[in-house]
């Protein structure tokens, strides 16, 4: 059993907090059995399993090399208010672009929860691919990851120049739908193709303008009450939902 924060391997895993050394290591932590399990069931390897003492671990993660810390040592590890007392080291996959029908791109998305609220629902209404463009929030952040509830496991993500995607998928047939109100149709006018990208941008400044010019359509929704905007999240959802009963 682990017992000193002071330790090596633990002194590793703290480093992993930071986003500079998870792409220095290629790896992520996860917390908790939902998104372990979700990870155990994905075709993303886990390196190790960190329990505390006194929990049971699934027998069927019993083949991943595994560590016992001690309560001290979790409290080190982990960043939740409740911890289930069990970790695991997660080694990223490497994803680049492929054929999807349905896609969300997302453009300079800030909020940790944000993002990860709209994975999971991109997961929940069918989508495939979600394209993460550069000064968006990191995918392994500790707050996306638990606000995808594994969704990110089911899904290709991916981190890519969001102008080049927006060309490699017109080309490929598939139209870009922005969110934003310069020359925007409300999106319930609007037909919906059978291969669709829709692009949500940052919660202040919207989708940058250069790439709503190369969009195929800017779209937006009705606001029928005084509030000025929707949440990002919620306007995704909106969107990816009504591509979704078609």
């Amino acid at each position: 059993m682990l017992t000193s924060v002071k330790n090596e391997k633990i002194k590793n895993w703290r480093k992993l907090k930071k986003k500079k050394e998870r792409d220095l290591q290629s790896q992520f932590m996860i917390e908790g059995f939902h998104l372990i399990e979700e990870a155990h069931k994905s075709n993303w390897a886990i390196i190790e399993i960190i329990y505390q003492t006194g929990i049971e671990v699934n027998a069927d993660w019993l083949t991943y090399p595994s560590y016992e810390v001690s309560d001290n040592v979790m409290a080190a590890l982990t960043d939740t208010k409740t911890p289930q007392g069990i970790m695991a080291v997660v080694r990223k996959n490497k994803c680049s672009e492929r054929q999807s029908k349905r896609a969300l791109l997302v453009d300079r998305i800030q909020d940790p929860g944000n993002l990860g609220t709209m994975i999971r629902t991109a997961d929940a209404a069918g989508f495939d691919t979600v394209i993460l463009g550069k000064g968006t929030v990191d995918l392994f952040n500790d707050k996306v990851i638990r606000s995808t509830q594994g969704s990110m496991f089911h899904l290709h993500v991916y981190e890519a120049d969001l102008n080049d995607e927006i060309a490699r998928l017109q080309q490929e047939g598939i139209e870009v739908w922005s969110t934003g109100l310069d020359n925007a149709t409300y999106y319930h006018k609007l037909e919906v193709p059978e291969k669709l990208a829709i692009m949500v941008g940052n919660e202040g400044a919207g989708v940058d303008p250069e790439h709503m010019k190369k969009s195929t359509q800017n779209v937006k929704i009705p606001i029928y009450g005084q509030a000025e905007s929707l949440n990002v999240s919620i306007a995704a959802a909106i969107l990816m939902y009504e591509v979704a009963k078609k």
